[in-house]
């Protein structure tokens, strides 16, 4: 009997160990959602306010439906509290959808839709983070004075890093992002806690 039981116990450990990350919400349209993720008016003045009040920097995710790799994002890096629980922490998300027409004013004022932002903003592939500033600029469009910007999905750590180095305003210091990240990326393989990205 003891035998079957540890069979069967590490049948089931190891079936679990391959499966992949929790499923996250489908809204619908067609974006997966995390209930973590502000809902707003897309006012991007009023979003970086609202964010600012509360201590965060606000972050703009574009998505499209039917992105895979939108879908790995939600289920392999938003399911992981490392990098969830960081993030919650330090930014206010809100999720563009890069071919929505829900309406979207500028910080120049100009009011577009989803896809014309994204467009205006020359932004083409899903997923991209937009990081923005602390304080309202007193003038340019989102793309002019974003503070950094992830094209694409990248593994956890590339991933997590650019968080931190936004958080640390790694971007009005002398080291670039690369250099920070494959710093921080040395050290946690020195800790022992990473073997590769």
């Amino acid at each position: 009997m003891r035998i079957l039981t540890a069979l069967i116990t590490a049948v089931v450990i190891t079936a679990t160990s391959y499966l992949p990350g929790i499923a996250a919400t489908m809204g619908e349209d067609g974006l997966h959602k995390q209930p973590w993720f502000t809902i707003t008016f897309k006012d991007m003045a009023e979003d970086i306010q609202a964010a600012s009040e509360e201590g965060k920097r606000l972050v703009v995710i574009f998505e499209q439906r039917g992105c895979t790799y939108c879908r790995q994002m939600h289920e392999k890096l938003f399911s992981d509290p490392e990098v969830t629980d960081f993030i919650k922490e330090h930014f206010m998300v809100v999720q563009y959808n890069m071919f929505g027409d829900e309406e979207v004013i500028d910080l120049d004022g100009e009011e577009l839709t989803e896809k014309t932002a994204a467009r205006k903003w020359g932004y083409v592939f899903t997923p991209t983070i937009v990081f923005l500033p602390e304080e309202v600029p007193e003038d340019g469009s989102v793309s002019e004075v974003a503070v950094a910007t992830m094209p694409g999905l990248f593994g956890k750590w590339t991933f997590l890093n650019m968080f931190r180095w936004v958080h640390e305003k790694g971007y009005e210091g002398e080291e670039h992002f690369q250099k920070y990240h494959a710093r921080i990326y040395n050290e946690l393989r020195e800790e022992g806690r990473i073997d590769s990205e």
